[in-house]
């Protein structure tokens, strides 16, 4: 991953940072055993290696994905391409995901999302998104925001 990717967020991308108490191995998990992911998710069917394909039950039809990067505890990056179940939908939603995961001093991890290319595409699930995230993760706190990049966002809309 070059430092482009790491620290700069692409017009249209939402953006997420957590500090969370478990280790990274544990998050790590929680990213790609498909059980796991699926509490928190959607069911799936993943495997976290590098060119491998899985899907998610997305509400409405299947959501195709591909391993991009896998680096155990590090990273996870996969493309996403919701397929409309309205056959007269010509615009499937094509992104990327990329979760990155740092050890914390306190033993914790320092967890980064990345999706880019959804919010250009579905601005108005931008705050349904963050709050999903916030929920899933337990970290629905007053006052912090929906994604790092919220106010970027809400402008270019």
């Amino acid at each position: 991953m070059n430092a482009k990717n790491q620290n700069e967020v692409a017009q249209g991308a939402l953006e997420f940072e957590y500090d969370l108490a478990e280790p990274p191995e544990k998050v790590w998990r929680a990213l790609t055993v498909p059980e796991l992911l699926a509490a928190w998710m959607m069911p799936n069917d993943i495997r976290p290696q590098a060119g491998s394909r899985f899907a998610f039950a997305g509400p409405e039809a299947p959501i195709e994905c591909e391993i991009l990067d896998a680096e155990p505890e590090r990273l996870l990056r996969y493309s996403w391409r919701e397929q409309p179940g309205d056959a007269t939908r010509q615009d499937p939603l094509d992104s990327t995901v990329t979760f990155t995961l740092a050890r914390t001093f306190s033993g914790g991890t320092h967890l980064r999302v990345v999706h880019d290319g959804f919010a250009s595409k579905a601005m108005p699930a931008v705050a349904m998104a963050g709050a999903g995230c916030r929920l899933s993760l337990g970290l629905h706190k007053a006052g912090m925001p929906l994604a790092a990049n919220t106010p970027r966002l809400l402008r270019a809309a």
